[in-house]
């Protein structure tokens, strides 16, 4: 089962590193500044005494063991111990305060993704996958937090250890010194070669990744609808297919960073053959100390060990900056409706609305209104039925400023309500939908959510209003019974009745119903209706609806059909024109007569 979005085409980033981003990674931790000097002053200290360490061990083979010099020896032995104990210590000060640094960055980063998402308009979700924004926040926050902490750490100790390792081949023996040199540009050209090759591919596996996470996400949520129709088998392969296609970006990736090592072990054991060779010769010269061409050898060592790891971290930061990029291109998402420059808070919504000539579309060659022109009157209940795709939910979304008309004005009190505050529409706003998703939680909570600062009087009252108090009560656990993740331990019905009472906690100055009884029993519809008729007293109403008893009592009806008003009047009015609205009505009538007799007979039988 194929989620349109699946087709979602993300951006191609570039195929080159990006020192932009790096840097731009790199000042996720500005902020932390201090923790970041802490942690590379102790790798610093903590490389300049690895080096040290061997030339101490130099000094106790040529001035203590060779030179017969016991006193120097355990001098030599004693400096030794307490660099040791020193090491230990700032090694313990980096690691933790890399970890902490890791941390707090992708918190930081978690954080400003999820405040950036609640700012981004509809349109950004209507055509962005779950799963891809999921990537986002989890795994590729984490990298960049890894790359922030331990890759820089990775990458100063490597630095440092080459830089130390050097300064002390040079003051032991500098024609020796000069071999290793050589070997370094033939190290540069091998990774120069290698980095675009492996950044390639890891940014092929970031973007599957976000595929595949978007497919879970899909098969998960429409478990039910899978299993009804049988189509396990059919998403199984499709799921298959990504999975391989994952798997061949993947090994790739792998294999290209496995014989990045490889490669730069063998030009490393070329070095340290010549260095040993030329030491030799050297040594029956006279020209070096026993202990200098131990020391040089595991300076060797000690230098192309890290020089191996940057090979190891260039592979991280490559992974690290193609989940970057998509970060920073969810950062920088612009929402395509917010706030005028000039845009000022209003107190009140309660005023008549006008639709002036709206145009709107999704997409450019598929027009969803055109021409619409309305105004609805300060308390007045509008009604809007007509066929599925005519346009009805689409007028309550550019109400609600979800979305913004392509062309004409929609104004509230005769002001263009784009230079009204978002957040001063959105929180005027009551609205129960078709299908209400409750958050994991109590009902007491979920009833809240329409007024975080309501008491508990308050909640309980809001329920009494909306028909929902006695089902409630009647639960084992009352108004603290969790209702699972989407409301998921409770029924549609049920769900509906806390959405409509979390709508009357709000108290609105709109309120808005989008076919919110189609799924229900009749018990509950007239529940909701007595809940709704409380809602809708002296406020400004929409109510978009299947079944139409329940808008006999609206002021006005308009039958929408291709983003038009074709009709518009009450219920008699309408029903006396014997139009579009008249034929709606009677063949639902009729529909329910029908089911209401064969339920009859069948309990008659």
């Amino acid at each position: 089962m194929s989620d349109p979005k699946q087709q979602f085409e993300e951006e191609e980033f570039q195929s080159q590193f990006n020192g932009q981003v790096f840097m731009r990674i790199m000042a996720q931790a500005k902020d932390h500044w201090l923790m970041v000097a802490g942690f590379l002053a102790s790798i610093i200290l903590v490389s300049i005494a690895d080096g040290y360490f061997t030339f101490i061990s130099k000094q106790m083979i040529d001035e203590g063991i060779i030179a017969h010099d016991r006193a120097r020896l355990f001098a030599l032995a004693g400096q030794y111990g307490l660099l040791v104990i020193f090491s230990s210590i700032v090694t313990f000060a980096f690691i933790y305060l890399a970890g902490r640094l890791g941390e707090q960055v992708q918190y930081d980063l978690r954080k400003k993704l999820f405040d950036h998402l609640q700012e981004l308009s509809f349109t950004y979700f209507d055509r962005t996958p779950l799963g891809w924004i999921m990537s986002r926040v989890t795994s590729d926050t984490q990298r960049v937090g890894d790359l922030v902490s331990w890759g820089l750490l990775d990458m100063t100790w490597a630095i440092v250890s080459i830089i130390t390792s050097f300064y002390f081949m040079f003051r032991i023996n500098w024609q020796l010194a000069l071999i290793v040199v050589l070997v370094l540009p033939v190290l540069i050209l091998v990774a120069v070669y290698f980095k675009k090759l492996i950044l390639v591919e890891f940014r092929q596996v970031r973007k599957l990744n976000s595929r595949i996470t978007g497919s879970f996400n899909e098969n998960i949520t429409g478990v039910r609808v899978t299993k009804a129709f049988g189509r396990e088998q059919p998403n199984l392969t499709e799921f298959a297919d990504l999975s391989y296609e994952r798997y061949l970006a993947g090994y790739r990736a792998g294999w290209l960073s496995a014989l990045f090592l490889p490669v730069v072990q063998i030009i490393s054991a070329v070095a340290i053959g010549a260095v040993a060779l030329a030491g030799g010769l050297q040594a029956e010269a006279g020209m070096i100390s026993i202990g200098g061409i131990q020391a040089f050898i595991s300076y060797i060592a000690f230098m192309l060990w890290p020089v191996q790891d940057l090979a190891r971290v260039y592979a991280s930061t490559q992974q690290a900056i193609a989940s970057a990029e998509r970060v920073f291109s969810l950062i920088d998402a612009e929402p395509e409706v917010q706030d005028r420059a000039d845009a000022a808070a209003v107190d009140s919504l309660r005023t008549d609305i006008e639709f002036d000539h709206v145009d709107f579309w999704y997409e450019e060659d598929k027009p969803v209104l055109q021409d619409f022109t309305l105004t609805v009157r300060q308390g007045e209940t509008i009604a809007l039925v007509g066929a599925t795709g005519g346009g009805k939910s689409t007028i309550v979304n550019l109400l609600c400023r979800f979305y913004e008309p392509k062309a004409g004005v929609i104004r509230f009190g005769g002001r263009d309500y784009t230079g009204i505050r978002l957040d001063s529409i959105h929180s005027r706003l009551g609205i129960v939908l078709q299908s209400p998703h409750l958050f994991s939680g109590s009902i007491r909570e979920n009833i809240r959510y329409g007024r975080l600062d309501a008491s508990d009087v308050e909640v309980e009252e809001a329920a009494r209003l909306a028909g929902a108090h006695d089902f409630i009560v009647e639960l084992e656990s009352g108004y603290d019974t969790e209702v699972g993740e989407g409301g998921v331990l409770l029924s549609t019905g049920q769900k509906q009745l806390i959405s409509l009472a979390r709508a009357v906690l709000a108290d609105p100055d709109i309120f808005i119903m989008d076919e919110a009884t189609s799924s229900v029993d009749t018990v509950t519809e007239n529940l909701i209706q007595r809940g709704m008729e409380a809602m809708m007293r002296g406020r400004t109403s929409f109510v978009i609806a299947h079944r139409l008893s329940t808008i006999r009592r609206a002021h006005r009806i308009l039958y929408i059909e291709k983003g038009r008003i074709i009709e518009m009047g009450s219920h008699h009015e309408l029903i006396r024109r014997r139009g579009r609205y008249y034929k709606l009505y009677t063949y639902q009538f009729r529909r329910e007569m029908e089911q209401h007799s064969a339920l009859l007979g069948g309990r008659a039988a």
